[in-house]
Protein backbone atom coordinates (compact mmCIF):
# COMPACT_ATOMS: atom_id res chain seq x y z
CA UNK A 1 0.00 0.00 0.00
CA UNK A 2 1.76 3.68 -0.76
CA UNK A 3 -0.29 6.05 1.21
CA UNK A 4 1.37 8.76 2.69
CA UNK A 5 2.30 7.37 6.75
CA UNK A 6 0.73 11.07 7.82
CA UNK A 7 -2.56 10.30 5.97
CA UNK A 8 -2.30 6.60 7.42
CA UNK A 9 -2.05 7.52 10.79
CA UNK A 10 -4.57 10.19 11.00
CA UNK A 11 -7.05 7.73 9.15
CA UNK A 12 -6.25 5.10 11.86
CA UNK A 13 -6.87 7.56 15.24
CA UNK A 14 -10.17 8.80 13.49
CA UNK A 15 -11.01 4.67 13.37
CA UNK A 16 -10.01 4.35 17.07
CA UNK A 17 -12.05 7.18 17.99
CA UNK A 18 -15.01 6.31 16.41
CA UNK A 19 -14.42 2.84 18.25
CA UNK A 20 -14.34 4.39 21.65
CA UNK A 21 -17.19 5.76 21.31
CA UNK A 22 -19.03 2.96 20.16
CA UNK A 23 -20.16 3.98 16.57
CA UNK A 24 -21.08 0.78 14.70
CA UNK A 25 -21.42 2.99 11.43
CA UNK A 26 -18.98 6.12 10.56
CA UNK A 27 -18.05 7.41 6.96
CA UNK A 28 -14.42 6.60 6.06
CA UNK A 29 -15.10 8.50 2.71
CA UNK A 30 -17.50 10.92 1.55
CA UNK A 31 -17.85 10.67 -2.31
CA UNK A 32 -18.54 14.27 -3.14
CA UNK A 33 -20.50 14.87 -6.29
CA UNK A 34 -20.56 18.80 -6.68
CA UNK A 35 -21.69 18.51 -10.55
CA UNK A 36 -22.72 15.32 -13.29
CA UNK A 37 -21.42 17.03 -15.97
CA UNK A 38 -18.50 15.65 -18.18
CA UNK A 39 -16.30 16.35 -21.41
CA UNK A 40 -16.31 12.58 -22.16
CA UNK A 41 -19.23 9.86 -22.67
CA UNK A 42 -17.82 6.86 -21.31
CA UNK A 43 -19.97 4.09 -22.52
CA UNK A 44 -19.38 2.02 -18.84
CA UNK A 45 -20.29 4.98 -16.66
CA UNK A 46 -24.11 5.39 -15.32
CA UNK A 47 -22.95 9.11 -13.70
CA UNK A 48 -23.98 10.99 -17.11
CA UNK A 49 -27.07 9.77 -18.43
CA UNK A 50 -29.33 12.89 -17.01
CA UNK A 51 -31.38 15.81 -18.98
CA UNK A 52 -29.39 19.16 -19.25
CA UNK A 53 -31.01 20.80 -17.15
CA UNK A 54 -29.55 18.38 -14.26
CA UNK A 55 -26.23 18.09 -15.58
CA UNK A 56 -26.12 21.91 -15.82
CA UNK A 57 -26.59 21.63 -11.52
CA UNK A 58 -23.59 22.48 -9.60
CA UNK A 59 -22.95 22.52 -5.73
CA UNK A 60 -21.93 25.76 -4.16
CA UNK A 61 -18.35 26.19 -2.54
CA UNK A 62 -20.91 26.26 0.38
CA UNK A 63 -22.93 22.99 0.14
CA UNK A 64 -19.52 21.23 -0.35
CA UNK A 65 -17.93 22.50 2.35
CA UNK A 66 -21.40 22.02 5.03
CA UNK A 67 -21.45 18.54 3.36
CA UNK A 68 -17.81 17.97 4.71
CA UNK A 69 -18.40 19.18 8.37
CA UNK A 70 -21.80 17.24 8.41
CA UNK A 71 -20.60 13.72 7.39
CA UNK A 72 -16.81 14.19 9.21
CA UNK A 73 -15.32 11.74 7.25
CA UNK A 74 -11.30 12.23 7.06
CA UNK A 75 -10.98 11.70 3.77
CA UNK A 76 -12.83 13.08 0.49
CA UNK A 77 -12.96 11.64 -3.00
CA UNK A 78 -14.70 13.89 -5.72
CA UNK A 79 -15.24 12.48 -8.48
CA UNK A 80 -18.03 13.33 -10.91
CA UNK A 81 -18.74 13.94 -13.36
CA UNK A 82 -15.41 15.86 -14.44
CA UNK A 83 -14.90 18.03 -11.17
CA UNK A 84 -12.07 20.17 -13.19
CA UNK A 85 -14.81 21.84 -15.48
CA UNK A 86 -16.57 23.55 -11.95
CA UNK A 87 -15.47 26.61 -11.96
CA UNK A 88 -15.19 26.64 -8.22
CA UNK A 89 -13.34 23.67 -8.11
CA UNK A 90 -10.29 25.84 -6.39
CA UNK A 91 -11.93 27.42 -3.46
CA UNK A 92 -13.43 23.87 -2.53
CA UNK A 93 -10.23 22.23 -2.47
CA UNK A 94 -8.82 24.69 -0.51
CA UNK A 95 -11.83 24.68 1.93
CA UNK A 96 -11.52 21.23 2.16
CA UNK A 97 -7.83 21.25 2.86
CA UNK A 98 -8.36 23.88 5.77
CA UNK A 99 -10.75 21.67 7.08
CA UNK A 100 -7.68 18.78 7.02
CA UNK A 101 -9.10 16.59 4.95
CA UNK A 102 -7.49 14.12 2.54
CA UNK A 103 -8.73 14.53 -0.87
CA UNK A 104 -8.84 12.75 -3.91
CA UNK A 105 -9.63 14.93 -7.02
CA UNK A 106 -10.61 12.65 -9.90
CA UNK A 107 -10.27 13.53 -13.44
CA UNK A 108 -9.94 12.28 -16.94
CA UNK A 109 -7.38 15.08 -16.87
CA UNK A 110 -8.07 16.76 -20.36
CA UNK A 111 -8.48 19.94 -18.77
CA UNK A 112 -5.67 19.58 -15.96
CA UNK A 113 -2.74 21.26 -17.60
CA UNK A 114 -4.74 24.24 -18.09
CA UNK A 115 -6.30 24.20 -14.66
CA UNK A 116 -2.98 23.00 -12.65
CA UNK A 117 -1.82 26.44 -12.09
CA UNK A 118 -5.40 27.02 -9.83
CA UNK A 119 -4.01 24.69 -7.36
CA UNK A 120 -1.21 24.14 -5.17
CA UNK A 121 0.97 20.54 -3.65
CA UNK A 122 -0.56 19.98 -0.45
CA UNK A 123 -0.12 16.52 1.61
CA UNK A 124 -4.05 16.98 1.79
CA UNK A 125 -4.61 16.83 -2.18
CA UNK A 126 -4.41 13.79 -4.47
CA UNK A 127 -5.04 14.15 -8.56
CA UNK A 128 -6.55 10.97 -9.16
CA UNK A 129 -6.15 10.31 -12.85
CA UNK A 130 -9.02 8.23 -14.99
CA UNK A 131 -6.77 5.60 -16.49
CA UNK A 132 -7.41 2.16 -17.83
CA UNK A 133 -4.83 1.00 -19.61
CA UNK A 134 -2.22 1.84 -22.21
CA UNK A 135 -3.08 4.14 -25.33
CA UNK A 136 -4.95 1.55 -27.10
CA UNK A 137 -7.10 0.42 -23.96
CA UNK A 138 -7.88 3.30 -22.51
CA UNK A 139 -9.17 5.59 -25.47
CA UNK A 140 -11.55 2.77 -26.39
CA UNK A 141 -12.72 2.46 -22.71
CA UNK A 142 -13.71 6.29 -22.93
CA UNK A 143 -14.47 5.78 -26.36
CA UNK A 144 -12.50 8.94 -27.73
CA UNK A 145 -8.25 8.72 -29.01
CA UNK A 146 -6.24 10.83 -28.07
CA UNK A 147 -7.06 10.97 -24.68
CA UNK A 148 -4.39 8.88 -23.24
CA UNK A 149 -1.70 11.05 -24.55
CA UNK A 150 -2.96 14.32 -23.00
CA UNK A 151 -3.54 12.42 -19.83
CA UNK A 152 -0.34 10.91 -19.59
CA UNK A 153 1.44 14.36 -19.82
CA UNK A 154 -0.94 15.70 -17.47
CA UNK A 155 0.57 12.97 -15.55
CA UNK A 156 4.40 14.13 -15.81
CA UNK A 157 3.70 17.69 -15.88
CA UNK A 158 1.62 17.19 -12.68
CA UNK A 159 4.12 14.63 -11.12
CA UNK A 160 7.11 17.43 -11.69
CA UNK A 161 5.59 20.20 -10.04
CA UNK A 162 5.34 18.34 -6.75
CA UNK A 163 1.77 17.11 -6.40
CA UNK A 164 0.80 13.69 -5.43
CA UNK A 165 -0.93 11.71 -8.48
CA UNK A 166 -2.48 9.01 -8.54
CA UNK A 167 -4.39 7.13 -11.55
CA UNK A 168 -7.77 5.13 -10.77
CA UNK A 169 -8.13 2.39 -12.92
CA UNK A 170 -11.50 0.14 -13.81
CA UNK A 171 -11.25 -3.55 -15.11
CA UNK A 172 -14.22 -4.75 -17.26
CA UNK A 173 -14.31 -8.54 -18.22
CA UNK A 174 -12.33 -7.92 -21.42
CA UNK A 175 -9.10 -6.65 -19.46
CA UNK A 176 -6.01 -8.58 -20.32
CA UNK A 177 -4.03 -9.28 -17.29
CA UNK A 178 -0.71 -8.79 -19.17
CA UNK A 179 -1.57 -5.50 -21.10
CA UNK A 180 -2.47 -4.27 -17.28
CA UNK A 181 0.67 -5.52 -15.91
CA UNK A 182 2.56 -3.90 -18.96
CA UNK A 183 0.44 -0.50 -18.14
CA UNK A 184 0.80 -0.79 -14.16
CA UNK A 185 5.14 -0.98 -14.83
CA UNK A 186 4.69 2.08 -17.13
CA UNK A 187 3.42 4.21 -14.73
CA UNK A 188 5.65 2.98 -11.77
CA UNK A 189 8.20 4.27 -14.43
CA UNK A 190 6.69 7.49 -14.63
CA UNK A 191 7.24 8.18 -11.04
CA UNK A 192 3.34 7.86 -9.80
CA UNK A 193 2.40 7.84 -6.61
CA UNK A 194 -0.39 5.16 -6.57
CA UNK A 195 -2.65 2.87 -8.44
CA UNK A 196 -6.60 2.14 -7.16
CA UNK A 197 -8.07 -0.57 -9.10
CA UNK A 198 -11.31 -1.97 -8.92
CA UNK A 199 -13.75 -3.85 -11.16
CA UNK A 200 -16.39 -2.23 -13.28
CA UNK A 201 -20.00 -1.84 -11.24
CA UNK A 202 -22.44 -2.48 -13.34
CA UNK A 203 -24.65 0.50 -13.66
CA UNK A 204 -28.25 0.24 -15.27
CA UNK A 205 -28.28 3.56 -17.12
CA UNK A 206 -24.45 2.73 -18.76
CA UNK A 207 -24.19 2.13 -22.71
CA UNK A 208 -22.09 -1.07 -22.61
CA UNK A 209 -23.89 -3.37 -20.64
CA UNK A 210 -21.90 -6.16 -22.12
CA UNK A 211 -18.19 -5.79 -20.55
CA UNK A 212 -19.26 -5.77 -16.75
CA UNK A 213 -17.72 -8.29 -14.26
CA UNK A 214 -19.05 -10.96 -12.48
CA UNK A 215 -17.35 -11.88 -9.05
CA UNK A 216 -16.22 -15.20 -10.02
CA UNK A 217 -14.47 -13.24 -13.35
CA UNK A 218 -13.63 -10.20 -11.14
CA UNK A 219 -11.63 -12.81 -8.41
CA UNK A 220 -9.86 -15.06 -11.57
CA UNK A 221 -8.52 -11.83 -13.55
CA UNK A 222 -7.23 -10.15 -10.17
CA UNK A 223 -5.36 -13.33 -9.38
CA UNK A 224 -3.56 -13.38 -12.65
CA UNK A 225 -2.92 -9.88 -12.56
CA UNK A 226 -1.57 -9.69 -9.23
CA UNK A 227 0.45 -12.77 -9.88
CA UNK A 228 1.94 -10.86 -12.50
CA UNK A 229 3.18 -8.18 -10.45
CA UNK A 230 4.57 -10.80 -8.13
CA UNK A 231 6.21 -12.44 -11.03
CA UNK A 232 7.77 -8.98 -12.29
CA UNK A 233 9.10 -8.04 -8.93
CA UNK A 234 11.08 -11.53 -9.08
CA UNK A 235 12.53 -10.07 -12.77
CA UNK A 236 13.77 -6.94 -11.07
CA UNK A 237 10.59 -4.66 -12.07
CA UNK A 238 9.17 -2.01 -9.57
CA UNK A 239 6.44 -3.50 -7.30
CA UNK A 240 3.35 -1.97 -8.18
CA UNK A 241 1.96 0.47 -5.55
CA UNK A 242 -1.65 1.08 -4.58
CA UNK A 243 -3.46 3.03 -2.86
CA UNK A 244 -5.56 0.13 -1.33
CA UNK A 245 -5.49 -1.83 1.54
CA UNK A 246 -3.76 -5.19 1.40
CA UNK A 247 -7.17 -6.90 2.59
CA UNK A 248 -8.97 -5.50 0.08
CA UNK A 249 -6.85 -6.68 -2.59
CA UNK A 250 -7.07 -9.93 -0.45
CA UNK A 251 -10.70 -9.64 -1.26
CA UNK A 252 -10.42 -8.95 -4.98
CA UNK A 253 -8.22 -12.13 -5.40
CA UNK A 254 -11.15 -13.83 -3.82
CA UNK A 255 -9.46 -14.70 -0.15
CA UNK A 256 -11.92 -13.10 2.20
CA UNK A 257 -15.60 -13.24 2.71
CA UNK A 258 -17.25 -9.53 3.03
CA UNK A 259 -20.14 -7.62 3.79
CA UNK A 260 -20.43 -4.17 2.18
CA UNK A 261 -20.49 -1.51 4.38
CA UNK A 262 -22.10 1.21 2.46
CA UNK A 263 -22.46 4.12 5.19
CA UNK A 264 -18.59 3.87 5.53
CA UNK A 265 -18.20 5.88 1.84
CA UNK A 266 -21.43 7.85 1.67
CA UNK A 267 -21.90 10.01 -1.57
CA UNK A 268 -23.45 13.87 -1.36
CA UNK A 269 -24.40 15.49 -5.17
CA UNK A 270 -26.86 17.91 -6.74
CA UNK A 271 -29.91 15.56 -5.10
CA UNK A 272 -28.82 15.59 -1.80
CA UNK A 273 -27.60 12.57 -0.03
CA UNK A 274 -27.94 9.37 -2.00
CA UNK A 275 -29.18 6.24 -0.48
CA UNK A 276 -27.65 3.79 0.21
CA UNK A 277 -24.33 4.28 -1.96
CA UNK A 278 -22.23 6.11 -4.62
CA UNK A 279 -23.28 3.36 -7.15
CA UNK A 280 -26.96 2.64 -6.04
CA UNK A 281 -29.09 5.84 -6.01
CA UNK A 282 -32.47 4.58 -4.59
CA UNK A 283 -33.65 8.18 -3.03
CA UNK A 284 -31.98 11.07 -1.61
CA UNK A 285 -32.48 13.23 1.78
CA UNK A 286 -31.41 16.17 2.74
CA UNK A 287 -29.16 15.97 5.82
CA UNK A 288 -26.51 13.50 6.35
CA UNK A 289 -27.97 12.48 9.90
CA UNK A 290 -31.54 11.12 8.48
CA UNK A 291 -29.14 9.23 5.72
CA UNK A 292 -27.47 7.74 8.42
CA UNK A 293 -30.66 7.12 10.94
CA UNK A 294 -33.32 5.68 7.90
CA UNK A 295 -31.85 4.35 5.18
CA UNK A 296 -32.67 0.61 5.32
CA UNK A 297 -29.03 -0.91 5.08
CA UNK A 298 -30.02 -4.04 5.79
CA UNK A 299 -31.99 -4.04 2.61
CA UNK A 300 -28.60 -4.23 0.36
CA UNK A 301 -25.42 -5.96 -0.04
CA UNK A 302 -24.75 -8.66 -1.87
CA UNK A 303 -27.05 -11.81 -1.31
CA UNK A 304 -29.48 -8.86 -0.26
CA UNK A 305 -30.65 -7.11 -3.13
CA UNK A 306 -30.10 -8.05 -6.75
CA UNK A 307 -27.97 -4.76 -8.24
CA UNK A 308 -25.27 -5.53 -5.65
CA UNK A 309 -24.91 -9.49 -6.68
CA UNK A 310 -21.84 -9.10 -8.33
CA UNK A 311 -20.55 -5.59 -6.82
CA UNK A 312 -16.92 -5.83 -5.32
CA UNK A 313 -16.32 -2.35 -5.84
CA UNK A 314 -13.63 -0.45 -3.72
CA UNK A 315 -16.69 2.07 -2.24
CA UNK A 316 -18.38 -0.56 -0.67
CA UNK A 317 -15.73 -2.95 0.63
CA UNK A 318 -12.58 -1.05 1.20
CA UNK A 319 -14.64 -0.01 4.46
CA UNK A 320 -15.33 -3.29 5.20
CA UNK A 321 -11.25 -4.70 4.39
CA UNK A 322 -10.28 -1.49 7.20
CA UNK A 323 -13.24 -2.58 9.94
CA UNK A 324 -11.39 -6.40 9.40
CA UNK A 325 -7.60 -4.93 9.38
CA UNK A 326 -8.56 -3.24 13.25
CA UNK A 327 -10.27 -6.53 14.35
CA UNK A 328 -7.43 -8.46 12.97
CA UNK A 329 -3.91 -6.50 12.82
CA UNK A 330 -2.01 -10.01 12.17
CA UNK A 331 -3.90 -11.04 9.27
CA UNK A 332 -3.63 -7.81 7.80
CA UNK A 333 0.27 -7.73 8.64
CA UNK A 334 0.92 -10.94 7.22
CA UNK A 335 -1.26 -10.09 3.91
CA UNK A 336 0.22 -7.04 3.63
CA UNK A 337 3.99 -8.77 3.97
CA UNK A 338 3.11 -11.57 1.33
CA UNK A 339 0.83 -9.96 -0.88
CA UNK A 340 -2.82 -11.55 -1.83
CA UNK A 341 -2.98 -14.83 -2.09
CA UNK A 342 -3.23 -15.81 -5.94
CA UNK A 343 -3.80 -19.52 -6.25
CA UNK A 344 -5.76 -21.98 -3.89
CA UNK A 345 -9.10 -22.17 -2.60
CA UNK A 346 -11.20 -19.19 -2.42
CA UNK A 347 -13.35 -18.19 0.40
CA UNK A 348 -17.12 -19.07 0.27
CA UNK A 349 -19.32 -16.86 -1.58
CA UNK A 350 -22.71 -14.99 -0.10
CA UNK A 351 -25.70 -16.81 -0.85
CA UNK A 352 -27.81 -14.66 -3.53
CA UNK A 353 -30.73 -17.13 -3.46
CA UNK A 354 -32.76 -14.69 -1.70
CA UNK A 355 -32.07 -11.45 -2.68
CA UNK A 356 -34.63 -9.24 -3.09
CA UNK A 357 -35.26 -8.25 -6.97
CA UNK A 358 -34.16 -5.08 -8.39
CA UNK A 359 -36.26 -1.71 -8.23
CA UNK A 360 -35.78 1.01 -11.06
CA UNK A 361 -36.22 4.39 -9.29
CA UNK A 362 -34.13 6.54 -11.34
CA UNK A 363 -37.07 8.18 -13.49
CA UNK A 364 -38.88 9.03 -10.19
CA UNK A 365 -35.30 11.03 -8.96
CA UNK A 366 -35.04 12.30 -12.16
CA UNK A 367 -38.85 13.78 -12.20
CA UNK A 368 -38.72 15.48 -9.11
CA UNK A 369 -35.20 17.39 -9.76
CA UNK A 370 -36.66 18.66 -13.03
CA UNK A 371 -39.91 20.00 -11.29
CA UNK A 372 -37.45 22.14 -8.41
CA UNK A 373 -35.95 23.48 -11.43
CA UNK A 374 -38.65 24.94 -13.18
CA UNK A 375 -40.25 25.56 -10.25
CA UNK A 376 -36.84 27.53 -8.95
CA UNK A 377 -36.27 25.12 -6.14
CA UNK A 378 -33.31 23.96 -7.37
CA UNK A 379 -29.54 24.31 -5.55
CA UNK A 380 -27.86 25.94 -8.51
CA UNK A 381 -28.17 26.60 -12.06
CA UNK A 382 -25.09 27.60 -13.75
CA UNK A 383 -26.15 28.82 -17.59
CA UNK A 384 -23.16 26.74 -20.05
CA UNK A 385 -23.03 30.34 -21.45
CA UNK A 386 -21.46 31.69 -18.53
CA UNK A 387 -18.25 29.91 -18.09
CA UNK A 388 -16.08 28.87 -21.34
CA UNK A 389 -15.41 25.20 -19.50
CA UNK A 390 -18.97 24.60 -19.37
CA UNK A 391 -19.83 24.37 -22.96
CA UNK A 392 -22.11 21.56 -24.17
CA UNK A 393 -21.88 20.66 -27.74
CA UNK A 394 -23.57 17.65 -29.58
CA UNK A 395 -21.53 15.57 -28.18
CA UNK A 396 -21.46 16.67 -24.28
CA UNK A 397 -17.72 18.85 -24.71
CA UNK A 398 -16.42 21.66 -26.88
CA UNK A 399 -12.78 22.42 -27.71
CA UNK A 400 -12.28 24.66 -24.68
CA UNK A 401 -12.84 22.21 -21.95
CA UNK A 402 -11.42 18.73 -23.22
CA UNK A 403 -9.07 19.61 -25.90
CA UNK A 404 -11.34 17.72 -28.29
CA UNK A 405 -11.19 20.22 -31.80
CA UNK A 406 -14.73 20.43 -33.74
Amino acid sequence: MSVPLRQQFDVALYIFKQKLKGNKRYPLVLMLEPLFRCNLSCPGCGKIDYPAEILNQRLSVEDCLNAANECGAPIVSIPGGEPLVHRDMPAIIEGLIKQKRYIYLCTNALLLDKKLNDYTPSPYLTLSVHLDGLREDHDRSVAREGVYDIAERAIKNAIARGFLVNINCTLFNNAVPERMADFFDHMMAIGLNAITISPGYAYERAADQQHFLNRKTTKEIFRKLLQLGKDRVKQGLPKWRFSQSSLFLDFLCGNQTYECTPWGNPTYNVFGWQRPCYLVGEGFVKTYKELMETTAWDKYGTGRYEKCADCMVHCGYEPTAAEDAIAHPLKSMLVALRGPRTSGPMAPELDTSNQRPAEYVFGKHVEETMEAIKAGRARTLTDDSECEDDHDHSHGCCGCCCGHKH
